[in-house]
């Protein structure tokens, strides 16, 4: 694997380029990082010429949506406090105790933490933050794999392995290529709607694995005014977080 230092619009990120026995090329963009998985077969002239694509790209699509890329700041947390997702609303009963671990659980609209005491605030916002997600994630999961079993086969009817929902940070969703679609618990906060376009977006990618035309082609068949969902994602994806 190769790695190299770039910056863009102020932003530090690492580029890691790895050559793997594979058919197509993928590039991801994290947080901090930008990953360029590369066919093997491919020539030396020739990955040396898609690298600088595909980290073009990667560019274009930070410049274009910095707000998606920039590190979110940690949230405060406090005892009796409402947070709302979609339609639902939740009251955080928080409680800090002598003890080494942290635990939640959903009863009714409350959200019980149990949270150590020993730790930062940064580190007890953070607990907070990911206990929230996963009970909430435990909690939705059934009905988000419904929703996207449903619109497979009306849409796709492609063969789906299993349906995670967990709390991803760097990106909406994914489709791995043994079939797995993978959902952001940050998902949540947006309408269904913009929900049912990511479902769509990810199960497109069972039959594309790329971006290219003939992938959004099958988006909008499927669903004619995906770009206005796009469009919702950009323009509040950044109060989508726990």
């Amino acid at each position: 694997m190769r790695t190299e230092l770039i910056n863009i619009n102020g932003m530090e990120f690492k580029v890691r380029i790895k050559t793997q026995n594979r058919r197509n090329i993928r590039t991801t963009i994290r947080k901090k990082s930008i990953n360029i998985s590369i066919p093997r077969f491919l020539p030396r002239e020739e990955i040396f010429k898609k690298v600088e694509e595909m980290k073009a790209w990667a560019k274009k699509e930070i410049l274009e949506n910095p707000q998606k890329f920039k590190k979110e700041p940690i949230k405060n947390y406090y005892d009796n406090q409402e947070i709302s997702l979609g339609s639902e609303k939740y009251i955080l009963k928080i409680e800090y105790l002598n003890k080494t671990g942290s635990s939640a659980r959903i009863e009714g609209d409350s959200i019980f933490l149990s949270i150590s005491s020993n730790l930062t605030e940064i580190q007890k916002n953070r607990h907070i933050s990911t206990l929230i997600s996963r009970c909430l994630a435990r909690k939705n999961l059934p009905e988000i794999r419904k929703r996207i079993e449903e619109l497979n086969n009306t849409h796709f009817k492609k063969e789906i392995k299993k349906v995670f929902l967990k709390y991803n940070q760097s990106n909406w969703g994914s489709c791995s290529s043994k079939g797995n679609i993978n959902v952001s618990t940050r998902l949540l906060f947006a309408p269904l709607p913009v929900q049912d376009y990511l479902f769509i977006h990810e199960l497109a990618h069972l039959i594309e694995s790329n971006h290219s035309e003939k992938f959004w082609k099958l988006v909008e068949k499927a669903m004619p005014d995906y770009r206005e969902k796009q469009n919702w994602l950009k323009e509040n994806g950044g109060n989508c977080s726990f």
